[in-house]
C-alpha cells in the first residue's frame, strides 16, 4: 500500500499564511482577555476576526467551494486546522470551530437544495451560527444516545417538538438547532430519532441558561435548551425519519477528528511555551532543558504530538475513502484527548510556578484540552467500543475443535 504524507503545495501554502494570522491577529486577542470568548466581545470579536480572516483568504477552507470555502477533505484540513488551533480564538476566527464546522459538512452531505440555500449558505459563509441538539438531562441521551427522551409527534403539516436539552454548545445565539427527536420507539430503543432543522426563533425554543464549565473559548456557551411544542413543517426533516443515528454517523465522525486537529494546535502552543522556557531558565547550575528529568517531558511530549497526528491522519484518510472508520476515529480521538492533556500538563511541569500563573497561557489551555476527553464521547465509552469491535471479529473468525464447547 502507497502511503504519501506530504502536505500538497497549495494545503502548505494555507497552512503558512494561517499560522501568520494566528500569530499576528489572533493570538494578541486571545491574550489580552486570557482565552474567554465571551469578555473578548462574543459575536462581536467573531465577525471581526472573520472579517479578517476572509481578508486574508484563509476562511472556511472546509466550506463547499460554492459556499466561497476551500472545500479540503479530512486529510489537507488536518495541518490547517492545527495551525488554527494555535490559538484558542483561531478555529472561530477562521470559521472551523464546533458546532458550526461539524453542522456544515453534514448539512453539505446531507440536505436537500433548498436546505443548503437555508440553512447551509449562509451558515458557510459565516453570516450565523448554529447548535446541535441532542444531549440531554439525566435519564436522557448522553454517552448513550438510545436514551433519547426528547419527541417529534405528526401534526397536521409538520411535526411538534418537545423536550429538553443541555451541554449544546453555541445555542445562545445561534440562528438554528439541529434537534435530535424521538419519532418512534421508545428511550432506550435502538433507531427511532430524527433530525429536525428548527430556527432559533421559533416559538417554543428557549436558552434557558449556561452551564459554567472549564472550558471559556467556545462562542455561545454551553447551554440548557427547552423546547415546548415546537411546530415545524415536514421539510424541516433533515434526511429521513427514524434515521437520524444513522445520519448523525456523517457528523460524529468527521468532527471528533477535526476536534482532534483543532486541540493538537493548542497543545503545540503549550509544548512551544514550554520549550521557550526551559531553554533560557537557568537551574542548578545549566539550563534546565540539558536536565534529564525536564528532557524526558519534551521527549514524551514529541512522542505524544508524533503519536496523536499520526492516529490522526490515519482516520482521516479512510473518512476521505468513503469508509466508516469508527475504530479508527475512535482510537485517535481517545487517544487524542489524553495525549493534548498529557502535553499540556507537562508544560506546565517544566515551567515552575509560571505555568499554573496568568503569565504564560498554559493554564487556560488546561482547562480548555481537559474536557475533550469527554465531548465527542467519554474515553471509557470510546474503549468500550474498541474493545466490543475487537471481540466481535474475534468471535466471527474462531474456529471451535469438533467435539468441544465455547465456554
Amino acid at each position: 500500500m502507497a502511503v504519501d504524507l506530504s502536505v500538497p503545495v497549495e494545503v502548505q501554502r494555507l497552512v503558512d499564511r494561517t499560522e501568520v494570522f494566528v500569530r499576528d491577529v489572533v493570538l494578541p486577542v486571545e491574550d489580552e482577555f486570557d482565552g474567554d470568548i465571551t469578555v473578548a466581545g462574543g459575536d462581536d470579536v467573531r465577525i471581526d476576526l472573520q472579517g479578517r480572516a476572509k481578508a486574508a483568504g484563509i476562511f472556511a477552507p472546509h466550506a463547499p467551494a460554492e459556499y466561497g470555502g476551500g472545500g479540503l477533505g479530512m486529510c489537507d484540513r488536518a495541518p490547517v486546522f492545527e495551525a488554527a488551533g494555535y490559538s484558542l480564538f483561531g478555529p472561530t476566527a477562521l470559521g472551523i470551530a464546533a458546532p458550526d464546522e461539524g453542522n456544515v459538512h453534514m448539512l453539505a452531505e446531507i440536505a436537500t437544495e433548498d436546505q443548503k440555500a437555508e440553512f447551509l449558505e449562509p451558515l458557510a459563509r459565516g453570516e450565523v451560527r448554529s447548535a446541535f441538539a441532542m444531549t440531554e438531562p439525566a435519564p436522557g441521551a448522553g454517552s448513550d444516545p438510545a436514551a433519547l427522551t426528547t419527541r417529534a409527534e405528526r401534526v397536521a403539516g409538520g411535526w411538534k417538538i418537545s423536550g429538553r436539552k443541555h451541554f449544546i454548545t453555541g445555542a445562545d445565539g445561534a440562528a438554528f438547532f439541529v434537534v435530535m427527536a424521538r419519532t418512534s420507539g421508545e428511550p432506550g430503543d435502538r433507531g427511532g430519532a430524527t433530525m429536525f432543522l428548527a430556527p432559533a426563533h421559533l416559538p417554543g425554543i428557549a436558552v434557558e441558561r449556561h452551564i459554567g464549565t472549564l472550558d471559556r473559548a467556545m462562542i455561545g456557551g454551553h447551554c440548557e435548551v427547552a423546547f415546548t411544542d415546537v411546530l415545524v413543517p415536514d421539510d424541516a426533516v433533515l434526511g429521513e425519519v427514524d434515521e437520524g443515528y444513522r445520519y448523525a454517523q456523517v457528523r460524529l465522525g468527521p468532527a471528533r477528528m477535526t476536534h482532534v486537529m483543532r486541540w493538537l494546535g493548542a497543545a503545540r502552543r503549550g509544548h512551544d511555551v514550554a520549550l521557550g522556557y526551559i531553554a533560557r531558565r537557568k537551574g542548578f547550575g545549566s539550563a534546565l532543558g540539558d536536565l534529564g528529568m525536564v528532557q524526558h517531558m519534551v521527549a514524551d511530549n514529541e512522542i505524544d504530538i508524533a503519536a496523536t497526528r499520526a492516529l490522526l491522519l490515519r482516520a482521516c484518510w479512510e473518512l476521505d475513502q468513503g469508509l466508516p472508520a469508527s475504530d479508527a476515529t475512535s482510537i485517535a480521538k481517545t487517544y487524542a484527548a489524553e495525549a493534548t492533556f498529557r502535553i499540556v500538563d507537562r508544560s506546565i511541569q517544566m515551567c515552575g510556578g509560571l505555568g499554573v500563573s496568568d503569565d504564560l497561557p498554559l493554564a487556560r489551555l488546561s482547562r480548555e484540552v481537559r474536557p475533550f476527553r469527554v465531548y465527542d464521547g467519554p474515553s471509557e465509552v470510546h474503549r468500550w467500543a474498541i474493545a466490543k469491535r475487537a471481540v466481535r471479529a474475534a468471535k466471527s473468525v474462531m474456529q471451535v475443535a469438533p467435539g468441544t464447547e465455547e465456554s
